[in-house]
Protein backbone atom coordinates (compact mmCIF):
# COMPACT_ATOMS: atom_id res chain seq x y z
CA UNK A 1 0.00 0.00 0.00
CA UNK A 2 1.15 3.54 -0.80
CA UNK A 3 0.27 5.81 2.13
CA UNK A 4 1.41 9.37 1.44
CA UNK A 5 1.06 12.30 3.83
CA UNK A 6 1.30 15.68 2.11
CA UNK A 7 2.20 18.60 4.32
CA UNK A 8 4.35 21.69 4.21
CA UNK A 9 4.15 25.44 3.90
CA UNK A 10 1.02 27.27 2.85
CA UNK A 11 1.40 28.43 -0.73
CA UNK A 12 3.87 25.67 -1.65
CA UNK A 13 1.33 23.79 -3.81
CA UNK A 14 -0.14 21.08 -1.57
CA UNK A 15 -3.66 21.25 -3.02
CA UNK A 16 -2.36 21.07 -6.58
CA UNK A 17 -0.12 18.17 -5.62
CA UNK A 18 -3.14 16.35 -4.20
CA UNK A 19 -5.02 16.94 -7.45
CA UNK A 20 -2.16 15.45 -9.49
CA UNK A 21 -1.87 12.46 -7.15
CA UNK A 22 -5.60 11.88 -7.59
CA UNK A 23 -5.00 11.76 -11.35
CA UNK A 24 -2.30 9.17 -10.65
CA UNK A 25 -4.80 6.91 -8.89
CA UNK A 26 -4.53 8.02 -5.26
CA UNK A 27 -7.55 8.28 -2.98
CA UNK A 28 -7.30 11.79 -1.50
CA UNK A 29 -8.23 12.99 1.99
CA UNK A 30 -7.80 16.77 1.92
CA UNK A 31 -7.93 19.69 4.35
CA UNK A 32 -6.96 17.85 7.51
CA UNK A 33 -5.88 20.43 10.14
CA UNK A 34 -2.82 18.90 11.75
CA UNK A 35 -3.30 20.64 15.07
CA UNK A 36 -6.77 19.11 15.46
CA UNK A 37 -6.03 15.54 14.38
CA UNK A 38 -6.92 13.01 17.05
CA UNK A 39 -3.60 11.16 17.39
CA UNK A 40 -5.29 7.82 16.87
CA UNK A 41 -7.16 8.79 13.68
CA UNK A 42 -4.38 8.52 11.12
CA UNK A 43 -3.11 5.08 12.27
CA UNK A 44 -6.67 3.75 12.40
CA UNK A 45 -7.39 5.08 8.92
CA UNK A 46 -4.17 3.50 7.66
CA UNK A 47 -5.15 0.20 9.26
CA UNK A 48 -8.55 0.38 7.58
CA UNK A 49 -6.89 0.96 4.19
CA UNK A 50 -4.46 -1.91 4.74
CA UNK A 51 -7.37 -4.31 5.26
CA UNK A 52 -9.63 -3.02 2.48
CA UNK A 53 -8.66 -5.78 0.02
CA UNK A 54 -6.83 -3.37 -2.27
CA UNK A 55 -9.66 -0.87 -2.52
CA UNK A 56 -7.49 1.83 -0.97
CA UNK A 57 -4.02 0.71 -1.97
CA UNK A 58 -2.92 4.25 -2.91
CA UNK A 59 -3.92 6.91 -0.38
CA UNK A 60 -2.73 10.49 0.14
CA UNK A 61 -3.71 12.71 3.08
CA UNK A 62 -3.20 16.48 3.06
CA UNK A 63 -2.34 17.93 6.45
CA UNK A 64 -1.70 21.64 6.94
CA UNK A 65 -1.87 24.56 9.34
CA UNK A 66 -5.35 25.88 10.03
CA UNK A 67 -4.70 27.19 13.54
CA UNK A 68 -1.79 28.24 15.66
CA UNK A 69 -1.42 24.89 17.37
CA UNK A 70 1.57 22.59 17.26
CA UNK A 71 2.16 19.58 15.09
CA UNK A 72 2.69 17.25 18.03
CA UNK A 73 -0.44 15.20 17.19
CA UNK A 74 0.88 14.60 13.67
CA UNK A 75 4.31 13.61 14.96
CA UNK A 76 2.67 11.22 17.41
CA UNK A 77 0.60 9.74 14.57
CA UNK A 78 3.79 9.15 12.57
CA UNK A 79 5.23 7.26 15.54
CA UNK A 80 2.09 5.11 15.62
CA UNK A 81 2.35 4.37 11.90
CA UNK A 82 5.93 3.24 12.33
CA UNK A 83 4.97 1.06 15.29
CA UNK A 84 2.31 -0.72 13.21
CA UNK A 85 4.78 -1.16 10.31
CA UNK A 86 2.76 0.98 7.91
CA UNK A 87 5.18 2.12 5.18
CA UNK A 88 4.10 5.75 4.95
CA UNK A 89 5.83 8.46 2.93
CA UNK A 90 5.84 12.04 4.21
CA UNK A 91 6.03 14.68 1.47
CA UNK A 92 6.98 18.11 2.80
CA UNK A 93 6.41 20.94 0.32
CA UNK A 94 8.07 24.31 0.66
CA UNK A 95 9.11 27.41 -1.26
CA UNK A 96 11.27 30.43 -0.63
CA UNK A 97 9.67 33.30 1.31
CA UNK A 98 9.53 35.73 -1.67
CA UNK A 99 7.78 33.03 -3.72
CA UNK A 100 5.25 32.34 -0.96
CA UNK A 101 4.47 36.05 -0.66
CA UNK A 102 4.17 36.45 -4.43
CA UNK A 103 1.72 33.55 -4.69
CA UNK A 104 -0.46 34.89 -1.88
CA UNK A 105 -0.55 38.32 -3.46
CA UNK A 106 -1.60 36.80 -6.78
CA UNK A 107 -4.43 34.78 -5.24
CA UNK A 108 -5.41 37.49 -2.71
CA UNK A 109 -6.02 34.81 -0.10
CA UNK A 110 -5.25 35.18 3.58
CA UNK A 111 -2.48 33.10 5.10
CA UNK A 112 -3.91 30.64 7.67
CA UNK A 113 -1.63 32.03 10.39
CA UNK A 114 -2.34 35.67 9.63
CA UNK A 115 -3.74 37.55 12.60
CA UNK A 116 -5.22 41.00 12.93
CA UNK A 117 -2.47 43.47 12.25
CA UNK A 118 0.08 40.78 11.46
CA UNK A 119 2.00 40.82 8.21
CA UNK A 120 2.09 38.06 5.61
CA UNK A 121 5.85 37.80 6.08
CA UNK A 122 5.45 37.26 9.82
CA UNK A 123 2.81 34.58 9.26
CA UNK A 124 4.94 32.72 6.70
CA UNK A 125 8.02 32.83 8.91
CA UNK A 126 6.02 31.63 11.90
CA UNK A 127 4.66 28.72 9.90
CA UNK A 128 8.14 27.73 8.69
CA UNK A 129 9.40 27.68 12.28
CA UNK A 130 6.34 25.80 13.52
CA UNK A 131 6.71 23.08 10.91
CA UNK A 132 10.45 22.48 11.20
CA UNK A 133 10.00 19.33 13.36
CA UNK A 134 7.69 17.91 10.68
CA UNK A 135 10.16 18.79 7.92
CA UNK A 136 12.83 16.90 9.85
CA UNK A 137 10.71 13.73 9.58
CA UNK A 138 10.00 14.07 5.86
CA UNK A 139 10.67 11.27 3.41
CA UNK A 140 10.84 13.85 0.62
CA UNK A 141 11.28 17.62 0.73
CA UNK A 142 9.96 19.23 -2.46
CA UNK A 143 10.94 22.85 -3.05
CA UNK A 144 8.58 24.42 -5.60
CA UNK A 145 10.30 27.82 -5.76
CA UNK A 146 11.61 27.29 -9.28
CA UNK A 147 8.44 25.64 -10.65
CA UNK A 148 7.37 28.01 -13.40
CA UNK A 149 4.36 25.87 -14.36
CA UNK A 150 2.17 23.17 -12.87
CA UNK A 151 3.65 20.70 -15.35
CA UNK A 152 6.93 20.88 -13.44
CA UNK A 153 5.13 19.93 -10.22
CA UNK A 154 3.39 17.06 -11.97
CA UNK A 155 6.69 15.79 -13.38
CA UNK A 156 8.28 15.89 -9.92
CA UNK A 157 5.39 13.92 -8.41
CA UNK A 158 5.47 11.39 -11.25
CA UNK A 159 9.15 10.84 -10.51
CA UNK A 160 8.47 10.31 -6.79
CA UNK A 161 5.22 8.36 -6.85
CA UNK A 162 4.55 7.24 -10.42
CA UNK A 163 4.24 3.48 -10.79
CA UNK A 164 2.70 3.21 -14.24
CA UNK A 165 5.55 1.20 -15.74
CA UNK A 166 5.84 2.92 -19.07
CA UNK A 167 2.31 4.31 -19.24
CA UNK A 168 2.24 7.95 -20.21
CA UNK A 169 -0.12 9.18 -17.48
CA UNK A 170 -2.67 10.36 -20.07
CA UNK A 171 -5.93 8.45 -20.49
CA UNK A 172 -7.35 8.79 -24.00
CA UNK A 173 -11.03 8.22 -24.75
CA UNK A 174 -11.51 7.50 -28.46
CA UNK A 175 -15.07 7.63 -29.71
CA UNK A 176 -16.89 7.41 -33.02
CA UNK A 177 -20.03 9.38 -33.77
CA UNK A 178 -22.39 10.41 -36.55
CA UNK A 179 -22.60 14.07 -37.50
CA UNK A 180 -26.31 13.63 -38.20
CA UNK A 181 -26.80 12.99 -34.47
CA UNK A 182 -24.74 15.97 -33.29
CA UNK A 183 -21.22 16.66 -32.12
CA UNK A 184 -20.15 15.01 -28.83
CA UNK A 185 -19.90 17.75 -26.23
CA UNK A 186 -17.12 15.99 -24.35
CA UNK A 187 -14.70 15.95 -27.31
CA UNK A 188 -11.34 17.70 -27.06
CA UNK A 189 -10.32 16.84 -30.64
CA UNK A 190 -12.75 16.17 -33.52
CA UNK A 191 -11.85 14.49 -36.81
CA UNK A 192 -14.21 14.42 -39.80
CA UNK A 193 -13.81 11.33 -42.04
CA UNK A 194 -16.80 11.94 -44.30
CA UNK A 195 -14.35 12.43 -47.19
CA UNK A 196 -13.56 8.69 -47.20
CA UNK A 197 -15.48 6.30 -49.52
CA UNK A 198 -18.72 5.30 -47.82
CA UNK A 199 -19.35 1.55 -47.28
CA UNK A 200 -23.02 2.35 -46.70
CA UNK A 201 -23.56 2.35 -50.48
CA UNK A 202 -21.73 -0.94 -51.07
CA UNK A 203 -23.88 -4.04 -51.40
CA UNK A 204 -23.34 -6.37 -48.45
CA UNK A 205 -21.71 -3.75 -46.23
CA UNK A 206 -24.64 -1.51 -45.34
CA UNK A 207 -25.80 -3.67 -42.42
CA UNK A 208 -22.29 -4.24 -41.11
CA UNK A 209 -20.22 -1.85 -39.00
CA UNK A 210 -16.70 -0.54 -38.97
CA UNK A 211 -15.76 -3.29 -36.53
CA UNK A 212 -16.45 -5.93 -39.18
CA UNK A 213 -13.48 -7.05 -41.27
CA UNK A 214 -15.17 -6.65 -44.68
CA UNK A 215 -15.83 -2.96 -43.95
CA UNK A 216 -12.26 -2.45 -42.78
CA UNK A 217 -10.93 -4.25 -45.86
CA UNK A 218 -13.04 -2.04 -48.10
CA UNK A 219 -11.77 1.17 -46.50
CA UNK A 220 -8.19 -0.06 -46.46
CA UNK A 221 -8.35 -0.74 -50.18
CA UNK A 222 -8.16 3.02 -50.77
CA UNK A 223 -4.78 4.79 -50.44
CA UNK A 224 -6.50 7.85 -48.96
CA UNK A 225 -7.41 5.83 -45.86
CA UNK A 226 -3.78 4.94 -45.21
CA UNK A 227 -2.67 8.52 -45.86
CA UNK A 228 -5.23 9.84 -43.39
CA UNK A 229 -4.19 7.33 -40.71
CA UNK A 230 -0.53 8.24 -41.13
CA UNK A 231 -1.26 11.95 -40.81
CA UNK A 232 -3.62 11.44 -37.87
CA UNK A 233 -1.13 9.30 -35.98
CA UNK A 234 1.63 11.79 -36.71
CA UNK A 235 -0.54 14.61 -35.34
CA UNK A 236 -1.40 12.64 -32.21
CA UNK A 237 2.23 11.70 -31.72
CA UNK A 238 3.05 15.40 -31.68
CA UNK A 239 0.11 16.68 -29.61
CA UNK A 240 -0.33 14.16 -26.82
CA UNK A 241 3.12 14.47 -25.21
CA UNK A 242 2.53 18.23 -24.99
CA UNK A 243 -0.83 17.63 -23.31
CA UNK A 244 0.92 15.35 -20.81
CA UNK A 245 3.57 17.98 -20.18
CA UNK A 246 0.89 20.56 -19.40
CA UNK A 247 -0.74 18.24 -16.87
CA UNK A 248 -3.75 17.00 -18.84
CA UNK A 249 -4.82 13.60 -17.54
CA UNK A 250 -7.82 12.76 -19.77
CA UNK A 251 -8.36 13.54 -23.46
CA UNK A 252 -11.29 12.64 -25.70
CA UNK A 253 -10.72 12.15 -29.42
CA UNK A 254 -13.93 11.98 -31.47
CA UNK A 255 -13.97 10.72 -35.06
CA UNK A 256 -17.15 11.31 -37.03
CA UNK A 257 -18.77 10.29 -40.28
CA UNK A 258 -22.33 10.80 -41.48
CA UNK A 259 -24.15 8.13 -39.50
CA UNK A 260 -21.43 6.90 -37.13
CA UNK A 261 -21.63 3.26 -38.25
CA UNK A 262 -18.90 2.52 -40.80
CA UNK A 263 -16.05 4.95 -41.50
CA UNK A 264 -15.81 6.60 -38.10
CA UNK A 265 -16.03 3.27 -36.30
CA UNK A 266 -13.26 1.69 -38.37
CA UNK A 267 -10.95 4.69 -37.95
CA UNK A 268 -11.70 4.96 -34.23
CA UNK A 269 -10.85 1.29 -33.80
CA UNK A 270 -7.57 1.76 -35.67
CA UNK A 271 -6.68 4.89 -33.67
CA UNK A 272 -7.38 3.14 -30.36
CA UNK A 273 -5.09 0.25 -31.33
CA UNK A 274 -2.30 2.65 -32.33
CA UNK A 275 -2.63 4.65 -29.09
CA UNK A 276 -2.36 1.48 -26.99
CA UNK A 277 0.83 0.62 -28.83
CA UNK A 278 2.21 4.02 -27.79
CA UNK A 279 1.62 3.24 -24.12
CA UNK A 280 -1.55 5.25 -23.48
CA UNK A 281 -4.46 4.06 -21.38
CA UNK A 282 -7.26 3.90 -23.96
CA UNK A 283 -11.02 3.44 -23.87
CA UNK A 284 -12.95 2.89 -27.11
CA UNK A 285 -16.60 3.87 -27.50
CA UNK A 286 -18.92 3.90 -30.52
CA UNK A 287 -21.78 6.26 -29.72
CA UNK A 288 -24.01 5.85 -32.75
CA UNK A 289 -22.94 2.52 -34.22
CA UNK A 290 -26.13 0.68 -33.29
CA UNK A 291 -28.55 3.43 -34.33
CA UNK A 292 -30.85 2.57 -37.20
Amino acid sequence: MDFVIITGLSGAGKSKAASFLEDMGFYIVDNMPAANIPPEFMPKFAEFCMHANGRYDRVALVSDVRSGGSFEPLLHALDELEAMHCPYQLLFMEAALPTIIKRYKETRRQHPLSSAGGSLTDAANRERQLMQPVRDRATYVLDTTSFASTSMLRAALEKLFGTNGGQTGLAVNVMSFGFKYGLPLEADLVMDVRFLPNPFYVEGLKQQSGLDQPVQDYLNSFPVTHTFEEKLFDLLGFLLPHYVEEGKSILTLAIGCTGGRHRSVALTHAAAAWLREQGYTVSEYHRDMTRT
